[in-house]
């Protein structure tokens, strides 16, 4: 019986991919050995942390890394870092910000709930650009110059939301900062793959990164990653870490915590809520092992038969289907379905809220449905769901 019945809860037919509301990525076997052979023993945290930034400095051609719950906490403690630095007063006031520098200068179009976890830090975004191409009132997007312009004597930093059309270019915008001595934190929680960019976008010499680990990496879903400028990830980890020691005993890694740096040992950080468990730290690390060596490459393929099979058995129902691929080896593709309405009578959030109300409840990307478009992506799909994800379908788009 599966764990979930046992509780009292159906499990789902997860077709919106590794979404957080869903619960992520499916881990894959190595994974859920790796967490649960980290169970069995325990170790210092501080000492696990400077390993996994060992094997993130690798992966990210950084200085540094550590393990976080997740990509919205790795920005809270990129700005935490940013603010405080490795001053222990700093580090002892957060989230409170009055006098020191607390601005972070983002695009207006770049603005999403998202960046609450910015703020929680104690940050005060300031904005610049404006979102002429959804306001239908022009055609350009916001220009380095428009973030230099808006630097004062209390910037503290730059937050760039980053995706492949992301503007302004931020190799671009980094330099500039960079002449202004402001550091630049990233969010590319959702950038991976292609697993260049691992490397690729830390190229650009942001000062601290954000990626998730429960997504493409198929980490924990409550995972992620901050890597970057060795002082600020070293900030970070000492605003996360358990501080609960003597400072005659504190001995963390030089390497990763150099302590005569340090204006002192920290007290418990503004983000020792964010702690990371051993069994989290090591099923990353297995997880981020098998994303760059290639090992769910061989899925793509498979995702792409299967998405088509679909495609195949609505040929006669009043749908169309597109497979939409990104063009590269690594991206698993997706299907979009798009309705008819007038002929079967029913909308797309029709549709979806009864694949929802069934049972098993089959939950499809929904980001289209004001387009009548439903979206499979086949990344938590199980193998023994395909027949049943394909009959609900067929059934559900029959008039």
């Amino acid at each position: 019986m599966s764990i979930y019945r046992e509780l009292g809860i159906e499990p789902i037919i997860n077709a919106s991919g590794s979404v957080t509301r869903l619960g992520g990525a499916v881990m894959p076997p190595e994974v859920v050995q790796a967490y649960v052979d980290a169970a069995q023993a325990t170790v210092p945290l501080e000492h696990l942390q400077a390993l996994a930034s060992k094997r993130i400095s690798e992966a990210t051609g950084t200085d540094a890394g550590i393990v976080t719950t997740g990509a919205a906490a790795a920005l809270t403690l990129g700005t935490a870092a940013i603010l405080a630095g490795l001053d222990a007063g700093k580090m002892e006031r957060l989230p409170h910000t009055d006098g020191m520098k607390n601005e972070f200068i983002i695009a207006r179009e770049q603005r999403s709930g998202y960046d609450h976890a910015v703020r929680a830090a104690g940050a005060r975004l300031v904005e610049v650009g404006f979102n002429e191409i959804i306001a239908n009132a022009g055609v350009r997007r916001t220009e380095v110059w428009e973030y230099e312009a808006a630097i004062t004597e209390k910037t503290a930093g730059i937050v760039y939301v980053y995706s492949t059309g992301s503007r302004p270019n931020l190799a671009d915008l980094v330099r500039m900062a960079h002449v202004n001595d402001i550091p630049v934190l990233v969010d590319a929680a959702g950038e991976l793959p292609p697993c260049e960019n691992l490397k690729a976008i830390p190229a650009t010499r942001a000062d601290v990164i954000a990626f998730s680990g429960g997504k493409s990496i198929r980490g924990p879903q409550s995972t992620g990653i901050l890597c970057g400028r060795k002082d600020l990830i070293t900030s970070a980890a000492l605003q996360m870490l358990d501080m609960d020691d003597h400072p005659e005993l504190w001995t963390p890694p030089e390497e990763f915590i150099p302590v005569s740096k340090l204006t002192g040992m920290p007290r418990h950080g503004f983000c020792r809520s964010m702690k990371v468990a051993k069994e989290q730290i090591v099923s990353l690390l297995k997880a981020l092992e098998l994303f760059t060596s290639g090992a769910y490459l061989p899925l793509v393929p498979k995702y792409r038969e299967r998405l088509l099979a679909i495609a195949a058995a609505l040929s006669n129902h009043p749908v169309s289907c597109e497979l939409i691929e990104k063009g590269d080896e690594e991206s698993p593709p997706s299907l979009e379905i798009r309705l008819d309405e007038s002929r079967l009578q029913q909308t797309a959030f029709d549709i979806c809220r009864g694949l929802r109300g069934g049972s098993p409840a089959i939950y499809v990307g929904h980001g289209k449905l004001p387009q009548k478009t439903l979206v499979l992506i086949p990344t938590c799909i199980r193998d023994e769901q395909w027949t049943t994800l394909t009959k609900r379908l067929s059934d559900a788009l029959t008039p």
